[in-house]
């Protein structure tokens, strides 16, 4: 039976919590930017970096976005916008960083493709999780944005990832289902994972 709830518009969904501390910010209660901060800082990180900034970079990226919110808090007129706003946001100032350095936009440099996690990431990590990241460098970069932007939403907002990366609503679960599974193969058929199990 159909309920008539999608995961897009689930009342619980990013977008919609991002509405409510972004509104409670505008008449005021200015500790929610906080809140909002905290619930979309990851996915507008992500977003940078699927349009192949460096770590720096994406970092620089969001926080610009984060200032053009303060500044322009006022001219957003729903509430609901505004996590639809901060992406574009994230993606026009990504694309002028890339211009900037002579880039193409989405055009992932091999630097950031094929660097190995550096020695403070490689102590952090556990054997498992370092294999985990080695095959999940292995996807594709499609794959890999989108599962980075789902990994840290506790209720994927489908409509968000759709503006975010530029794909089809519905074609979001078929991809998502396609790239865990390439990512549970080159985990399953490699030894180093079961060792690490």
């Amino acid at each position: 039976m159909h309920t008539g709830t999608t995961p897009e518009t689930t009342p619980d969904s990013l977008a919609t919590r991002a509405a409510r501390a972004f509104a409670a910010y505008r008449d005021g209660d200015l500790q929610r930017m906080d809140e909002l901060v905290d619930l979309l800082s990851p996915i507008l990180w992500h977003t940078a970096r699927g349009q192949g900034l460096s770590q720096a970079a994406a970092q620089d990226v969001v926080q610009t976005a984060w200032l053009r919110l303060v500044e322009n808090a006022a001219r957003i007129e729903q509430a609901q916008a505004v996590m639809g706003w901060l992406l574009v946001t994230v993606r026009r100032e990504s694309w002028r960083v890339c211009k900037d350095s002579g880039r193409i936009a989405g055009e992932v440099p091999a630097e950031i493709v094929d660097a190995a996690p550096g020695p403070a990431t490689l102590a952090v990590l556990s054997e498992e999780n370092g294999v985990l990241w080695e095959h999940f460098k292995a996807l594709t970069p499609r794959c890999q944005a989108l599962l980075r932007v789902i990994a840290f939403s506790e209720r994927p907002d489908y409509a968000a990832i759709s503006e975010s990366l530029g794909m089809p609503v519905g074609s979001i679960g078929p991809t998502r289902g396609r790239c865990l599974s390439k990512l549970r193969e080159l985990l399953t058929n490699d030894p180093a994972w079961g060792a690490a199990q």
